[in-house]
């Protein structure tokens, strides 16, 4: 038997498929990331996304593009099929994909969603996704941090840092 939350992985084609159909409804809120180890300040934040629209769609980062990212050897510590899964486990997530390249634009584009999100420390007017949804009449949300947690923080308390 397969958990159900599994059918909430999907390839970018299909989520395109998905919004054409109707299954995704707008607004689409999108948001982005590592999500390696799911805490509370990410569930919050994913919560506080998904009541902007009707449906919410998370993109991870294909392992490889962690690693470009540069937050450490060890990382990510989850797969992303793992991350993935954990997401999609999420009742306030409708959909998870992945991306590989290093700044989600091309998924974006391709599924030009009416919101996109990011956490309170990031200056959306800097990030090159603002303008591209903006192109099409959607919008770009900072979603301030309520609990201040971070994964990069507890990877150094795990290991005695």
């Amino acid at each position: 038997m397969t958990a159900r939350f599994e059918s909430k992985i999907l390839t970018p084609r299909q989520c395109v498929d998905a919004l054409a159909e109707g299954r995704l409804p707008r607004p689409l809120v999108f948001t982005n990331g590592v999500f390696d180890i799911l805490h509370r300040g990410h569930v919050t934040y994913l919560d506080e996304s998904a009541q902007l629209g009707a449906a919410l769609v998370v993109a991870v980062n294909t392992d490889a593009s962690v690693r470009r990212l540069g937050k450490g050897p060890e990382r990510p510590l989850n797969n992303q099929e793992d991350r993935a899964a954990m997401l999609a486990a999420l009742a306030c997530v409708d959909a998870v994909t992945a991306f590989d390249e290093d700044t989600p634009e091309a998924l974006i584009a391709l599924l030009r969603p009416d919101i996109i999100v990011k956490g309170g420390d990031y200056d959306m007017e800097k990030l090159p996704e603002t303008a591209l949804v903006r192109s099409w009449g959607g919008r770009a949300v900072a979603v301030p941090f309520e609990f201040q947690r971070s994964t990069t923080a507890l990877v150094r308390k795990i290991q005695g840092g």
